[in-house]
């Protein structure tokens, strides 16, 4: 009797609206077992940051050039907010146009109504965030001042900022073995503050535009959240894959080739 055939993983999938390859792997130096999103980290996701991006607020506003930076960078922990408020420090006025107002007493950080430490808002975004017209250019700050040392955004930026739009969840079971899976935002993920976006970034095939894949161009953020260790296996296994002839596309590239 001849073997049954296997299908490739589209078919296998029946194109489902949203369906997404994972990748498990055990961690060689921990209880902890990593599940990545195959889907997305082959994708060409690109930040469209001062190339279109319409922003979060609640209608488009590429004009204004503030990407996710209007409601300022939630942080995980005093850690990660001690390391920015440092950074801060260093920023000359050609590198931060809020350079003045973030010296004053008052900082770069504040409380919101929940009583999370967050980034100071300034004319209706982050502190850190450069407008459109100033001499150094739009954009972040920190970012800007990376690029110009020479060291990884990631160095001087909110976790948020320099993780987005990769998402790592944790979960511990009843054992205390840790399952970790390490995927994209999504609007969901937001919670009922999700509706409120207008747009967000990986729902959008025009920022699916890239030639290298989100596991190439974003090694430096997958090494920091994952470590040097479980990338070197997520790289190897993905590069062997790329001469497969069937991956499941991203579903946002997936809706644009249906229309």
């Amino acid at each position: 009797m001849a073997a049954p055939r296997r299908r490739p993983a589209a078919e296998a999938v029946g194109g489902l609206e949203g369906a997404h390859e994972w990748l498990s792997l055990e961690d060689p130096d921990e209880d902890r077992t990593w599940l990545l999103d195959v889907t997305f980290l082959e994708s060409g996701w690109t930040c469209l940051f001062l190339n279109g991006c319409q922003g979060v607020l609640t209608g488009p506003a590429a004009d204004l050039e503030q990407g996710c930076c209007s409601y300022g960078a939630h942080f995980t922990g005093e850690e990660d907010a001690e390391r920015v408020e440092t950074a801060a420090l260093t920023l000359t006025a050609e590198q931060w146009q809020f350079a003045k107002k973030g010296r004053r007493k008052s900082g770069v950080l504040r409380r919101d109504s929940d009583g999370d430490l967050v980034t100071r808002l300034v004319e209706g975004a982050c502190i850190f965030l450069n407008r459109p017209g100033f001499p150094g250019g739009a954009g972040c700050a920190l970012h800007r001042a990376a690029l110009e040392r020479g060291v990884e955004p990631l160095e001087l930026k909110p976790d948020v900022c320099w993780q987005l739009p990769l998402r790592r969840v944790d979960e511990v079971a009843a054992d205390g073995h840790v399952t970790t899976k390490v995927t994209e935002w999504t609007r969901r993920d937001w919670g009922p503050g999700g509706e409120e976006f207008h747009w967000w970034c990986t729902e959008a095939p025009e920022a699916f535009s890239s030639r290298r894949p989100v596991f190439e161009t974003m090694r430096a953020e997958l090494v920091a959240l994952c470590g040097e260790a479980v990338y070197t296996k997520l790289r190897r296994y993905l590069e062997a894959r790329r001469s497969r002839p069937v991956r499941l596309a991203h579903p946002a590239v997936k809706r644009t080739a249906a229309q």
